[in-house]
């Protein structure tokens, strides 16, 4: 074989191998990057101060994990919503009203969820505060 034939099958190779990565990156999912990047951005400091006003009021909800339901505890009445978010999978992502009233608690059947990690990201007003509050839970 001379120099001009091992230029072409070098040169055939570099080429097949740029077509099959065209190829792979075409047929590869898409990433999982957050369409509400610029959003989120602009929101940062509302969110940053609702979290610093749960650390402030001392106002963490409990969580308790038992007899196949999950009961949420609240410092004071609470209305806002409850985000369920499995990191596995955002097609089992589900969103809950809260509505405590006077008991302060609010509770969910664990039927619907699968067992595993989730992240709970809280959303409520109490006393004409807002409150965000996000914890990661294992339900069995």
């Amino acid at each position: 074989m001379n120099w001009g034939k091992g230029i072409i099958a070098g040169m055939a190779i570099f080429v097949l191998f740029i077509v099959g990565m065209g190829v792979y990156m075409v047929l590869s999912p898409t990433d999982d990057f957050d369409h509400q990047y610029y959003e989120k951005g602009l929101n940062f400091d509302y969110d940053y101060n609702r979290e610093q006003q749960v650390v402030k009021d001392h106002a963490q909800p409990k969580i308790q994990i038992a007899g196949g339901q999950i009961k949420f505890t609240f410092a004071k009445p609470a209305k806002g919503t409850v985000k369920f978010m499995r990191p596995s999978s955002t097609a089992s992502d589900k969103v809950y009203a809260i509505d405590s009233d006077n008991s302060n608690e609010a509770v969910f059947l664990l039927e619907p969820f699968a067992p595993g990690k989730w992240q709970l990201e809280f959303e409520w007003i109490s006393d004409h505060k807002a409150y965000l509050y996000q914890k990661e839970v294992y339900i069995k």
